[in-house]
């Protein structure tokens, strides 16, 4: 496998640290930015006193008006919500440019509704907690928000938590249009594991979405403490599949650690992987390990962390899906 080589990121850590009043202050507006799990990785990497400084000036509680119309500009929106037993899901809202809207800076309008056969279809309810991700891929945007359900009409309103961008690293440059004609009929296929189509789709994956969160996150109002969706994205056969296993390399990124950092306090997460040229889309519940050891670097070039994912259901869908991909 080929390393993929990162996008110069749109934001870095600055060196240096604040100290006395200045770094007490810093301290306590981390411990509002960032929860213990992703401080603890951040400890582990080296980048913690960093972050404590930088956190919170890039973690907002409203989205900058960049971001606002940047969602409205979407086809799509990656979700990570919890199921009744907190199970987290990765799912999708699709529509017309224009289907997304924020009234606000810190509301989030989706006229939408879940797609035919969406395993998350029924975790939308007032006070919800949320992940989203927008993702313009041809562009290499993306910005993510967390927060909560605040109505359930027409459509979503998501009230923000947190919200923030990431950088274009490891994005395969293919562009999402809106298409009702390709939605066409839906099958649904439902298991334990991964059947051999599902494990043929991962295995040719260049790109799934993760859904995870903080074990508090259906009980808490605190903006770290929610429901995170992510990208990840690599060379194509970069997610390994070993019967119902999966190991994914974690490569070099923004060292926030959102998404281990909630798997260092609550294992289960949730993968979306989607196949571009059918719309297939397959829904993964999943249990997951961070490796201790550092990977073989003739193995797993370019990675620098393991996580190990245990299939525990399997939800296939084939057609329902109002987009096609341009290359």
């Amino acid at each position: 496998m080929t390393t993929p080589r990162p996008a110069p990121a749109d934001h870095r850590v600055p060196q240096g640290h604040a100290g006395g009043a200045a770094g007490i202050k810093a301290d306590r507006d981390a411990d509002s930015v960032w929860h213990a799990g992703e401080r603890a990785l951040q400890r582990a990497a080296g980048v913690a006193e960093q972050l404590a400084a930088f956190g919170p000036r890039v973690m907002r509680d409203s989205m900058p008006d960049q971001h606002r119309a940047f969602f409205a500009e979407l086809p799509l929106l990656f979700t990570g919500t919890l199921d009744g037993a907190g199970q987290p899901w990765a799912s999708l809202l699709a529509g017309a440019p224009g289907f997304i809207a924020a009234p606000t800076p810190r509301l989030l309008a989706v006229h939408a509704r879940p797609l035919p056969g969406d395993p998350a279809a029924t975790h939308w309810r007032q006070g919800a907690p949320v992940g989203l991700l927008g993702l313009q891929a041809h562009t290499g945007r993306r910005n993510r928000m967390s927060g909560w359900v605040e109505s359930w009409r027409d459509g979503i309103a998501v009230r923000v938590g947190q919200s923030f961008g990431n950088c274009p690293k490891y994005i395969h440059p293919r562009e999402a249009v809106h298409d009702p004609a390709r939605a066409g009929e839906v099958r649904v296929h439902r298991g334990a594991g991964l059947d051999a189509a599902a494990s043929r789709l991962v295995a040719g994956a260049d790109t799934f979405f993760i859904a995870s969160a903080h074990p508090l996150a259906a009980s808490t109002q605190k903006p770290s403490e929610g429901v995170d969706v992510s990208h990840r994205g690599g060379r194509p056969g970069f997610v390994r599949v070993h019967g119902d296993r999966l190991v994914i390399p974690d490569y070099a990124g923004n060292t926030f650690f959102n998404t281990l950092g909630n798997l260092q306090l609550e294992p289960r997460c949730g993968l979306l992987f989607i196949e571009p040229s059918s719309g297939t889309r397959l829904h993964l519940a999943c249990t997951a390990r961070l490796r201790t050891q550092a990977p073989d670097p003739v193995e797993w070039p370019g990675a620098l962390r393991l996580l190990d994912l245990e299939v525990r259901e399997a939800v296939r869908i084939e057609g329902g899906l109002p987009l096609r991909w341009k290359a």
